[in-house]
């Protein structure tokens, strides 16, 4: 994630860092070339280009323009819904640290709360398809079960199962039990939220009708510009295709919030946040660094 003061002019013009430019200056500039071809073949034979009108142009980029405007819509309601479920980790974690001290400083919340950190840290290795059991083995002290379909859930089980042995042997209340289990129910709604995020993408008709409708207008634009503008359409057909193509990249981008693209969520800060916090609460003094934005972003 972009972690930056607002930028001066100069800034906005020439920052690389979190922008689209990079990844479609290559397609930005074959538009421009096809451009110019056009506006060279219209200087050779311009009576091929007398009856293109720019009108149909203006109205089918109007509602490009509204379309692209929905899909980025529901691409950053997936975003925000994903720092939402994440922020709601964080906060059930720290709900459940401080409901531990009832059970004092000894091996059982110790226990407990390094399964919390192995939950969160399974959860992201899952949100991004890397290894679960690789990712909560350093938090625990038994590995998770090989071939279990939903590692990070068996781990949320054992914890359950902990808190309802923890209730039988009257070390903690059965109203403490209740909240204990309406935590562990939070959590359990968070791991299910983002994983409807990450498996659920947006409708591949949708998608492919948009990718095909903003190339087909960057391609046939200049067509229509190459009469009235002259050498002037390459400038505004850049233009324009940078403006469309890195509005659908963007989208591209917030589709998927938890992968390590540099406008994707901060998942590893997150993460060492909760490890702090639980280290500390664990009587740790020599805890790891918070993590800070390197070059503007945060991983």
């Amino acid at each position: 994630m972009i972690v930056r003061s607002k930028p001066n002019l100069i800034a906005i013009l020439f920052s690389l860092k979190g922008s689209i430019a990079k990844r479609i200056a290559l397609r930005c500039l074959l538009l421009t070339v096809l451009a110019s071809l056009i506006v060279l073949a219209e200087t050779w034979h311009p009576d091929y280009f007398a009856k293109v009108n720019a009108t149909p142009f203006t109205l089918l980029g109007l509602s490009l323009s509204i379309f692209m405007s929905f899909r980025n819509n529901a691409c950053y309601d997936r975003w925000w819904e994903g720092r939402k479920q994440l922020g709601q980790l964080i906060i059930d974690v720290r709900s459940l640290i401080r409901e531990s001290q009832v059970l004092g400083d000894g091996p059982q919340r110790t226990a407990l709360l390094r399964e919390l950190c192995g939950f969160a840290h399974g959860l992201i290795a899952r949100l991004r398809l890397e290894d679960e059991r690789q990712a909560i083995q350093p938090w625990q002290q038994d590995a998770p079960t090989a071939g279990h379909p939903n590692v990070t859930d068996q781990l949320l089980q054992r914890i359950g199962a902990r808190c309802s042995s923890l209730a039988e042997q009257g070390l903690i209340s059965e109203w403490r039990y209740t909240v204990f289990a309406a935590l562990l129910a939070s959590l359990s709604q968070v791991q299910a939220s983002c994983e409807r995020i990450k498996h659920t993408p947006l409708p591949f008709p949708y998608n492919l009708l948009l990718h095909r409708t903003i190339y087909l207008f960057c391609i046939l634009l200049p067509f229509a510009l190459a009469g009235p503008l002259g050498w002037l359409t390459p400038v505004f057909t850049a233009i324009v295709g940078y403006t469309f193509l890195g509005l659908d990249e963007i989208g591209d981008d917030l589709e998927d919030p938890f992968g390590f693209d540099e406008n994707d969520l901060p998942c590893n800060a997150i993460l060492r946040t909760v490890e702090r916090e639980v280290l500390a609460c664990l009587g740790h003094s020599d805890l790891p660094p918070a993590l800070e934005p390197v070059d503007y972003v945060l991983t």
